[in-house]
């Protein structure tokens, strides 16, 4: 009997012992807060386990507690909410980390570009943060002005600007990305000059006199500036670009970022701070697909970086007036007749080649779409390429969709076309929108997440910085509550649950990148990206989401972020003192993490700056 009994205790030591080692240790366990899985089978969790950088564990603190060893690091939540790390449907991480750096001339509640003297003042507070920077590219840079929100509705001149420096180069770009202001010393680098002809496609603005340049230059004029101000970079500069750009997108909860329009400059520059270590998040890069020669996707990423597919851009954007509509504009733009309609960036021919094109390797495209005419002939484009190559399978993506038209979602659902939209254009444009842009009717409907919804779609909402700061909480907000500036809802009918906001935020935008399986929710085997808010996005009141602060941000259960500290994300940048992080944070008003507005065809002019940029960097030659 005791020999009997002797057996069965080993017997049961032995199981104890094979299900013990069964269980994986965790290197840490997060626990004390509200976890928010955007899993719909377990909803939300009381803690989490990680292990190298996976998920093994996910319930109640009890059985997550089972994982622990002496060794695991405890962290505790303290009340804050836990949830999957954002993923970028659509933003420019290079550009980005440009605009970081440069001085924040937006205005209220923004910054403090009120008026002339506002902006002088904080172009000279820039330049004496940054004397380092200045003297090494030899120019005072400015970021963000709108000329329709200062107090003299106009736009600064290079007299304006000789008041900051008549000695250094100063160039200062407006909020939409199509144009900038020069000083006299800046044009006269560019030799910019009275006898200067206007460039095709674009215009330097005059003084009285009809000869002499105001300093204000417009497309392809101002994009001669740009050139002129990039001889002054080198592949140092390009790199700092690309890392503070990712170190700010962290900063606001992105453990996933995209670069959704990259030049051979910009891809060159990830890559290059990609094999040195100093991505900290994941980037996806979508070079132009009419620009760049040698496009590669993969799906894995090396040293954090990988390229999902390529950009195509087919027109503007509503607010600069220059998307392609079916029908007029509600305010046609001065010099135009009462049947303008916006145009086209590039010709049909041009749109269905490139479609093809992606098709025939297998590649995804990403689409710029604004105007409903150039979602119309997106759908064209994919109809085609569909019909030539039925096997591929390449999750198409539109970019924008501002004027979507409902008939329209119906055949972008057929067609598998993944629909990333920018909601946050109902608070920086929403009262422009119903009032010049496209009139009350349409306006009403400006991304039709809505419609979206009643098809039963997953959907993406982006930022597309630097069109705005990468703000999680405004696109979170703006998606919910739909509210312009002036406290108007635009569209109701379009306005999503919170719950549904986070999933465009997390798990869709992971489907949308072919990730899925590893990223957007927080789940066993899928990768530790985590973001940490202040309040529960899930019982806050609606009009209070963009008052969440990110707390803290993880990828692979690393922390890159954490508020109030330098960011782990990568080292500070040795020449720039203060940058646009810092501006924004310092600039506290009615709201703490308030961002930049801009023009959403903004990504058409950022190529075209991109190339400049490229073009004239000494190291590009």
């Amino acid at each position: 009997m005791n020999n009997l009994l002797k057996l069965a205790l080993s017997f049961l030591f032995l199981v104890h012992s094979l299900f013990a080692s069964a269980v994986e240790t965790a290197d840490t366990i997060f626990h004390n807060g509200t976890i928010i899985t955007i899993n719909d089978t377990q909803p939300e969790a009381e803690a989490i386990a990680i292990r190298d950088g996976k998920i093994i564990a996910v319930g109640k603190r009890a059985e997550v507690f089972k994982t622990a060893s002496s060794d695991t690091q405890k962290v505790d939540l303290a009340g804050k909410t836990m949830l999957p790390g954002f993923f970028d449907s659509h933003g420019h991480a290079w550009m980005i980390g440009f605009q970081s750096l440069t001085a924040n001339l937006l205005p209220p509640p923004d910054g403090n570009g009120k008026d002339m003297a506002s902006l002088i003042k904080l172009l000279q507070d820039w330049a004496a943060a940054n004397q380092k920077a200045v003297k090494q590219l030899g120019w005072i840079v400015g970021f963000g002005y709108d000329n329709s929100q200062l107090a003299e509705q106009r736009h600064p001149t290079r007299r304006d600007l000789d008041k900051v420096s008549t000695d250094i180069p100063s160039l200062i770009v407006h909020q939409s990305g199509h144009l900038g202001v020069a000083n006299s010393k800046a044009l006269e680098i560019a030799g910019v000059s009275p006898d200067t002809e206007n460039p095709d496609g674009g215009v330097f603005q005059r003084e009285a006199d009809g000869k002499t340049p105001s300093g204000v230059a417009e497309e392809y004029a101002f994009f001669q500036l740009i050139g002129a101000f990039g001889k002054s970079l080198n592949k140092d500069v390009n790199d700092l670009f690309a890392v503070e750009g990712t170190k700010l997108l962290a900063s606001f909860g992105y453990t996933t970022a995209q670069e959704g329009r990259a030049t051979q400059a910009s891809l060159d520059a990830l890559k290059r701070v990609a094999e040195n270590g100093a991505l900290k998040i994941d980037v996806v890069v979508y070079p132009d697909i009419l620009e760049v020669a040698d496009i590669h996707p993969e799906r894995e990423y090396r040293h954090r970086l990988r390229v999902g597919g390529a950009k195509l851009t087919i027109d503007g954007s509503p607010q600069g007036k220059t998307a392609w509509l079916t029908k007029p504009y509600f305010k046609p733009p001065p010099g135009q007749d009462k049947d303008y309609r916006g145009y086209a960036a590039i010709t049909d021919q041009q749109a269905m080649d490139a479609v093809a094109k992606a098709y025939a390797h297998d590649w995804q495209i990403i689409v710029h779409t604004n105007g409903d005419a150039a979602i119309d002939l997106l759908i064209k484009a994919v109809k085609a390429a569909e019909a030539k190559y039925p096997k591929v399978q390449n999750r198409p993506v539109m970019i924008h969709g501002q004027t979507l038209r409902r008939d329209q979602v119906d055949e972008i659902k057929a067609l598998g076309i993944f629909p990333s939209l920018f909601p946050m254009h109902t608070f920086y444009w929403g009262d422009y929108h119903r009032e010049s842009v496209l009139g009350p009717e349409r306006a009403e409907n400006i991304s039709p997440t809505g419609w979206v919804l009643e098809q039963n779609m997953m959907f993406g909402t982006h930022h597309d910085a630097p069109v705005a700061l990468p703000d999680s909480m405004r696109v979170l907000s703006a998606t919910v509550t739909r509210r312009t500036r002036s406290g108007k809802i635009l569209g109701a009918k379009h306005r999503v649950p919170v719950a549904t906001a986070l999933k465009a935020m997390t798990l869709w935008p992971a489907w949308q990148h072919f990730e899925e399986d590893r990223k957007g929710s927080i789940e066993v085997g899928k990768l530790a990206d985590l973001t940490v808010l202040s309040e529960n996005p899930l019982t806050v009141p609606e009009e209070q989401l963009d008052d969440l602060k990110v707390q803290e941000t993880y990828k692979e259960g690393v922390l890159v972020y954490r508020r109030g500290e330098q960011s782990a994300a990568a080292p500070s940048p040795a020449m720039f003192g203060l940058t646009l992080r810092d501006s924004v944070d310092r600039h506290k008003s009615a709201r703490e993490n308030n961002h930049l507005h801009g023009d959403g065809c903004f990504n058409d002019a950022l190529g075209l700056m991109l190339q400049a940029l490229e073009q004239a960097s000494p190291d590009s030659h």
